[in-house]
């Protein structure tokens, strides 16, 4: 049951997974001059600019998708001078804000999105038995209302997700238009 976790303590904010999607650039970046707006008691919020060399091009990305390679293979790669900059870049995230599947993990990564379709701002849920982050979204869209705010779930019986937020325990995609 839900009483039996662990509180959530560590909170990641993820901007510029993808270098030219810039609502997150911009959100992470104020957050880091101004940290007090998302800061909670008994709570460690880290905002964090996810693919800074894509960013500084605003480019998707560099060589790969970021957003793509966080499986088992790549953050198990050796490390070679040719190696993707996104799969390197994986790995140093993957060593901050987990190991992915581990008990040293964020509890919580909001990796922030924008997409041309015109879907408003949009939740990402990748686990439907997930109820830590069906409770927040839950809260969230009751906070927003009467402004729409639909949840997406992307889960798949037998794809294990890459995303850059699949670090976390609880990993949430937001997509703005």
């Amino acid at each position: 049951s839900a009483v039996d976790k662990p509180p959530v303590r560590r909170v990641a904010i993820f901007g510029g997974t993808h270098g030219n999607e810039l609502s997150g650039v911009f959100l992470v970046k104020h957050w880091q001059e101004n940290g007090a707006e998302i800061q909670r008691t008994g709570m460690e919020v880290k905002p964090f600019l996810t693919n800074p060399r894509a960013v500084k091009k605003c480019t998707r990305y560099i060589d790969c998708d970021l957003n793509r390679v966080f499986d088992t293979e790549n953050l198990g790669r050796t490390v070679v001078e040719d190696i993707p900059y996104e799969v390197r870049r994986a790995q140093e995230i993957n060593h901050i804000f987990g190991p992915k599947g581990s008990d040293d993990a964020y509890d919580l990564i909001f990796d922030l999105h924008n997409t041309t379709s015109n879907m408003g701002g949009t939740l990402i849920l990748e686990n439907s038995r997930d109820d830590f982050t069906i409770q927040m979204f839950h809260y969230i869209k009751n906070a927003l209302a009467p402004e729409r705010c639909p949840v997406l779930l992307i889960e798949h019986p037998s794809l294990k997700y890459a995303t850059t937020r699949s670090v976390a325990k609880h990993p949430v995609g937001k997509y703005e238009k």
